[in-house]
């Protein structure tokens, strides 16, 4: 087997990607988008029929055009992937806990009247605090959620203290961090930082017997991946899964999800605890912060090319 059909046999192999041509040849379980790759999709010629079906659905708001345009790229992508797809809430929500609850709800009423069942969709947050209090609420009210931007164990424990379906903890941003600041560091292998924030937030959630799974995001090379082998799900670009199907190497299990159980976890953290224990933790803090950002920015660019569109309707 090569390296990607042995990946297969330990992990959930997920593609990170709007690009439905690239899912469809790799065959991916589940799919990944954000605004990122929703904005690299959308500039795809292939792909211009699901943004004109969104404007002209909705003539009067480029808002809402916005919001149809992701869901329709993931009910596209559901034709092609037998399990879920994570669709994500408008990053400039972060900070608003309302807010992010009803844009989840918004989006959820039109996957269904696509005929989409909720089971099939992740709604993707970033996992701040008031982002992990809407997971909760979501969760409560049946609607799954992923839990995006996680750089360190305070994010991923207020998560799982939220009963959060799933969290992406990003391994190759918190090397970029790491490298930037030790640039003569030799970061490879086990020694990836990324790789093992990742090993302690999977055996914490395991050795503790939580039921939130581990979805390792954000790959810079397929040595990352090779070293988390056995997480519980992993997000790849379709770039690193080419990399990997062509690689044919043995690929032995790194993660154990069979761990000696430590007593019972701590009582929930506060809100002041889990701000202070993310404010002592610079990369995280700064990671999040960045991550944030950038997210939005891709929106208001998808929204420009969304107005631009519309103009020539």
């Amino acid at each position: 087997m090569n390296q990607l059909e042995q990946l297969r046999s330990l992990t959930t192999v997920v593609a990170d990607t709007g690009d439905i041509a690239a899912i469809q040849q790799l065959q991916p379980t589940e799919a990944t988008t954000n605004p990122s790759l929703i904005l690299q999709a959308s500039q795809l010629p292939q792909y211009q029929a699901l943004l004109l079906d969104a404007c002209r659905a909705h003539p009067d708001s480029i808002a809402a055009i916005s919001e149809q345009v992701t869901v329709n790229f993931g009910a596209e992508i559901l034709k092609h992937i037998p399990g879920r797809v994570s669709t994500e809430i408008d990053a400039r929500l972060s900070f608003d806990c309302a807010a992010s609850v009803a844009k989840a709800h918004s989006i959820i009423a039109r996957y269904a009247a696509k005929g989409i069942d909720k089971s099939r969709v992740l709604i993707k947050l970033a996992a701040t605090w008031p982002g992990i209090q809407a997971a909760a609420e979501l969760e409560q009210q049946g609607i799954a959620c992923n839990l995006t931007l996680v750089f360190s164990l305070a994010q991923a424990k207020a998560c799982a203290d939220a009963n959060v379906t799933l969290i992406s903890p990003f391994v190759g941003r918190i090397l970029d961090w790491y490298k930037k600041q030790q640039p003569n560091t030799d970061f490879s292998g086990a020694s990836d930082p990324g790789v093992q924030s990742v090993r302690q937030i999977y055996q914490h959630y395991k050795s503790h017997g939580i039921g939130t799974v581990v979805m390792g995001a954000s790959f810079r090379n397929i040595d990352q991946i090779r070293q988390l082998a056995g997480c519980d799900l992993l997000t790849i670009a379709p770039d690193l899964l080419n990399q990997l199907q062509a690689a044919a190497a043995p690929l032995p299990r790194h993660l154990q999800p069979d761990v000696v159980r430590a007593p019972a976890a701590a009582t929930p953290l506060t809100e002041a605890e889990f701000l202070w224990q993310l404010n002592e933790d610079a990369m995280a803090c700064e990671k999040l912060a960045e991550g944030i950002r950038k997210f939005a920015v891709d929106q208001i660019k998808l929204e420009q090319l969304l107005q631009q569109l519309q103009q020539k309707l």
